[in-house]
């Protein structure tokens, strides 16, 4: 009887080490099935990778154009890292430059390209600055959804619309079928790169109409504001703040020379077609923040990663996935 309690106590604790063997076995298939659920979210992000965690300020200003894209990679980004503070302003794309330029931000958003004399304030302050494109867009010509009137436009109707030099206040001034009202103007300000962008390929660098009947913001949600309960009002912005606003704005189809008037979407943004009112949409990189901040280099690689996805939840035309790649080869080299 006593060698069979022996035997029943031995039975017994070789029982209880195969029970706790197998609880620490389930506990490593755990943080295993952990470790694949986190990286399982957003793509891209270097803290995953390296499984270390970064932390830090990261300062962003510019475009109100790219605004919408950015405020998506952030608010998404601060789940793969909730140590780092990105602080997201849209003061315009020149607003922009005039911080990039002195090295205050590490990103600036742009929806034109660095101006020359911008190019030399940044190296007279020893800032390297490098663009990365991350979405195509429209320029969006829009009047309210309450027009009736109006629904296509020439680019020699615009420019009467829009020019300083022009004599035409009247919508019946453009075309005599139209009403006798009063042209109401809403236009990014000067600032703004979608401004400038319009005011080289359709104004040529002429002066704009200001006054009383224009308004002019480079907050484009004031545009979108007072362009939507106003029939007689016209104003233009980037394609993604159109999409948020279909039902109470009316995107106009553009026509250039004698061609057919064709208007902004998915498919003729990124075929061209939509022309001369495409463009790409930039964020400019200080180097030397992305050389020295790890918080940085994390999130400029994050976002070439997840660019595409969010230009198009927001209502831009993402790239090819082989050019941010290509853009993303080349932020690595630069801190090499």
């Amino acid at each position: 009887m006593k060698n069979f309690k022996s035997l029943a106590l031995m039975f017994a604790f070789i029982l209880v080490l195969g029970v706790l063997a197998a609880c620490g076995g389930s506990g490593d298939d755990a943080s295993g099935d952990e470790g694949n659920s986190e990286s399982s979210g957003s793509e891209g992000s270097s803290t995953e990778e390296s499984g270390e965690e970064v932390a830090g300020p990261i300062a962003i200003d510019g475009s109100s154009t790219v605004y919408p894209i950015m405020e998506n990679l952030t608010y998404s980004y601060r789940e793969e890292a909730p140590e780092v503070e990105t602080s997201l302003n849209s003061s315009g794309s020149g607003g922009g430059f005039k911080k990039s330029t002195k090295g205050e931000i590490d990103l600036s958003n742009a929806s034109r390209e660095i101006k020359e004399e911008e190019k030399k304030i940044a190296e007279e302050n020893g800032v390297q600055l490098e663009p990365l494109e991350l979405a195509y867009d429209g320029l969006s010509v829009t009047v309210s959804s309450k027009n009736d009137f109006v629904e296509n436009l020439t680019i020699e109707q615009l420019r009467q619309i829009f020019l300083e030099s022009s004599d035409a206040q009247m919508w019946s001034d453009i075309n005599p079928d139209w009403p006798e009202e009063q042209i109401e103007i809403f236009a990014p300000g000067h600032d703004s790169g979608t401004f400038d962008y319009f005011n080289e390929v359709v104004l040529e660098e002429n002066p704009m109409k200001e006054g009383e009947n224009t308004t002019l913001s480079e907050d484009d949600n004031t545009l979108v504001r007072g362009i939507e309960n106003n029939p007689n009002a016209i104003g233009f912005f980037g394609y993604a703040y159109y999409a948020a606003n279909k039902d109470s704005l009316k995107v106009l189809g553009i026509a250039e020379g004698d061609a057919e008037p064709v208007k902004p979407s998915g498919e003729t943004i990124q075929d061209g077609s939509y022309t001369p009112l495409s463009r790409p949409l930039f964020t400019y990189v200080n180097v030397e923040a992305y050389k020295n901040k790890p918080q940085v280099r994390d999130f400029v690689e994050y976002t070439l990663n997840n660019a595409g996805k969010a230009a198009e939840e927001v209502g831009y035309v993402a790239l090819p996935e082989e050019r941010y790649q290509e853009q993303l080869d080349k932020a690595k080299s630069w801190a090499e």
